[in-house]
């Protein structure tokens, strides 16, 4: 499954919820899973720790949507397209 085929089946299933929810409180639910995420990050439950990252993904992708971005093509512009960012020295 790429990222798109991800973001659109997010789209599919939640998005008239998500966008009457709206992007700031969405927001504060993706900062939840990221708090997981990090408790999780400090555990041992690496199934656990998989389940934190699909969520902080999920979430990523609901916000995109409800903002109207292409994650692929943002990552593409981003990330392959030139010479992209070169990270920290």
């Amino acid at each position: 499954m790429t990222i798109q085929e991800f973001q659109h089946h997010i789209r599919e299933k939640y998005y008239s919820h998500d966008q009457q929810r709206g992007s700031a409180a969405t927001f504060l639910w993706f900062i939840e899973e990221i708090g997981e995420l990090a408790s999780a990050l400090g555990g041992t439950d690496r199934a656990n720790l998989e389940e934190e990252f699909a969520d902080v993904l999920a979430w990523l992708c609901t916000l995109a949507n409800i903002q109207d971005i292409d994650l692929s093509a943002a990552i593409e512009r981003k990330y392959l397209a030139g010479n992209g960012p070169t990270g920290f020295k």
